[in-house]
């Protein structure tokens, strides 16, 4: 099922404790909020070109996202009142265990820290370049995190201590981190379509996707303790159970929208997608597109999937840069 989202393109998806989706609107500078079966309510950011990409659930009943290139990390209610944080290079949230917002400052190498009182404070991962990414509270009171270009997943303890263990596949380019069902955290290697594996003690394991070029973006524990994945080179929906079996499921295309959809951004993806937001375009560079009217059929644009979350309903959604939430089940 399809949720069309004419407001923009939505990249990060989150579910609220009030069970409303929560998304980015990534070229478009907003933030929506949709109760399933409702229309969306989408909320423009002053200014709006800040790439606004994760977005996760907080401590309370508020939403996190970062704007990347922006340099805000914003706390936002279910009735838009957004309090903003300066912060270099944000991209990766994860609500800590400390009851802290924790966050990964992609160009300067550092992990940041939001205190409950607003206080920020910072610690460098020693690798330089190395672009940290996704990040996700561990069992172990701890904070893992991907190092996209350091090909290396990260542990900083709550005092700042920081761990670095690399990866076995050269170019792995690992991006999104979660917590599995196992305890032991589980993330996806866009350059190498592989899912990876590594326990508390620093253990690795690598599971190749059947197509080693589906280029998986983000990773979720399901309600039937699996994990699931978004493959953005090839439009699909993967899951893995925690003894390794894979399956892969097809995302619908999108309707193209009516001219000037999406058209205003820059494309800010990496050469090696190393994933500051992915907004690149199908194969036309998307200049406005002559509308070719309402009774005539419309062109479908791949589905672009990054963000995905477990909705309120128990079904996977996932959030689709060409235009639209997708609910899987």
């Amino acid at each position: 099922m399809l949720t069309i989202i004419d407001s923009g393109s939505p990249y990060g998806l989150a579910t609220a404790a009030d069970g409303a989706l929560w998304f980015t609107l990534v070229h478009e500078g907003r933030v929506g909020r949709l109760v399933p079966g409702e229309k969306p309510e989408i909320h423009q950011l002053d200014p709006a070109d800040g790439l606004p990409t994760m977005i996760v659930r907080g401590h309370d009943d508020a939403v996190w996202f970062s704007e990347w290139k922006g340099g805000r990390v914003s706390r936002i209610t279910a009735d838009g009142r957004r309090t903003a944080y300066t912060v270099d290079s944000p991209y990766g949230l994860a609500a800590g265990p400390d009851g802290a917002m924790w966050l990964t400052q992609m160009s300067t190498d550092r992990i940041g820290r939001i205190a409950t009182d607003g206080t920020m404070t910072s610690y460098d991962v020693p690798v330089k370049g190395g672009m940290p990414s996704f990040i996700v509270a561990g069992p172990d009171d701890a904070l893992w995190f991907t190092i996209n270009q350091g090909n290396a997943i990260g542990r900083i303890s709550l005092s700042g201590e920081v761990t670095v263990y690399e990866l076995p596949t050269a170019n792995a380019a690992p991006v999104g981190i979660t917590r599995g069902p196992d305890d032991a955290l589980w993330f996806v290697e866009i350059g190498a379509g592989q899912i990876g594996r590594i326990d508390v003690q620093g253990k690795i394991t690598e599971y190749p996707l059947p197509d080693r070029a589906a280029r998986p973006h983000a990773i979720v524990t399901g309600p039937d303790n699996a994990l699931w994945f978004t493959e953005w080179g090839t439009g699909r929906l993967g899951r893995i159970t925690v003894d390794g079996e894979i399956e892969e499921h097809p995302l619908p295309a999108v309707p193209k929208p009516a001219a000037g959809h999406g058209t205003e951004a820059p494309n800010t993806e990496q050469e090696d997608n190393s994933q500051g937001p992915s907004t690149e375009e199908e194969d036309n560079s998307q200049g406005p597109n002559a509308d070719p009217g309402d009774d005539a059929p419309k062109p479908e644009r791949k589905a672009e999937p990054h963000g995905l979350t477990v909705g309120p309903d128990g079904a996977i959604w996932v959030a689709l840069e060409a235009g639209a939430l997708a609910r899987h089940v």
